[in-house]
């Protein structure tokens, strides 16, 4: 039985059609079905596969983290935690899964397949918000540097809407509707542990049987502050990451690829499932 919400795609009739389901982890002000900044557009992967779509404690129908955020009684530090999410990752995965991890949830996604890699038969990761791993590139390095120095999370007086507005509009992103789920999520999101500075070991990953996808967009339509001081090092952090591990490393046109590019991303999706079971 697991803790955290999990919505099934199944639209293959029952029958699960081609091998394991696929298991989402979502980033971000968002949640599994999302259709703005989550998986709602994979759902026409649905017809070849079943897909659990988890909500992140904290996010969509799940639960908070309660107590186990690393504050005192029952008060957390952290309102979400790539930690928590991981054991969450493990439970859902059941007897073997693909697993594919957005952003802050490709961290979480990380760390369940070295936790349980005998439970992963694939992992996708679409711009994983992992920085540590990839220290050792300067831009990294310099990115590492500002998160760090900058560590307390946002304004105190920050409202949750203000935190959505801010998050998207200054992107060049559309400001979305500021509906109780969607509040809850920037909630969420404005007191996260820090996932850039999650300590992952890629030795497990690049030992693993099953391959490994790495999805980034390429930037050049972001805003220039954006692409500086977040694209430049997701992109150079993916490029080590995948080399480290022995990763595919496929890079699409914009700067949240399942959202601007579903096609392309489902395409390399499937054909990562495909051959995964192929073997």
């Amino acid at each position: 039985m697991t803790t955290v919400h999990v919505t099934v795609w199944d639209d293959t009739g029952g029958t699960g059609a081609s091998g394991p389901p696929a298991v989402f982890v979502h980033g971000v002000l968002s949640w599994g079905t999302d259709d703005r900044y989550g998986f709602g557009a994979q759902r026409p992967l649905a017809a070849r596969r079943r897909l659990l779509m988890i909500d992140r404690r904290g996010f969509g129908a799940s639960p908070g983290i309660g107590g186990d955020g690393g504050g005192d009684g029952d008060e957390p530090r952290y309102e979400t935690d790539y930690e928590v999410d991981a054991g969450d990752i493990v439970d859902v995965l059941g007897d073997g899964a693909h697993l594919v991890g957005h952003s802050y949830g490709g961290v979480a996604a990380m760390v369940a397949a070295v936790r349980r890699p005998d439970l992963v038969r694939s992992l996708a990761l679409i711009q994983p918000g992992a920085m540590r791993p990839a220290a050792r590139h300067p831009v990294v390095a310099a990115m590492l540097e500002r998160g760090r120095a900058a560590a307390g999370g946002p304004p105190p007086d920050l409202t949750p809407a203000e935190y959505i507005r801010l998050s998207t509009e200054g992107l060049g992103l559309p400001v979305p509707e500021a509906t109780p789920e969607r509040l809850r999520a920037a909630r969420t999101s404005m007191r996260e542990r820090p996932c850039w500075d999650a300590d992952i070991p890629l030795g497990p990953l690049a030992a693993a049987p099953w391959p490994t996808l790495i999805i980034t967009g390429t930037w050049e339509n972001a805003p220039e502050a954006y692409r500086k001081y977040a694209g430049e090092p997701l992109m150079a952090a993916a490029e080590v990451i995948a080399a480290d591990i022995g990763a595919e490393h496929v890079r699409v046109p914009g700067f949240y690829p399942q959202v601007e590019q579903p096609g392309l991303v489902n395409d390399a999706l499937d054909a990562l499932w495909r051959r995964a079971d192929a073997a």
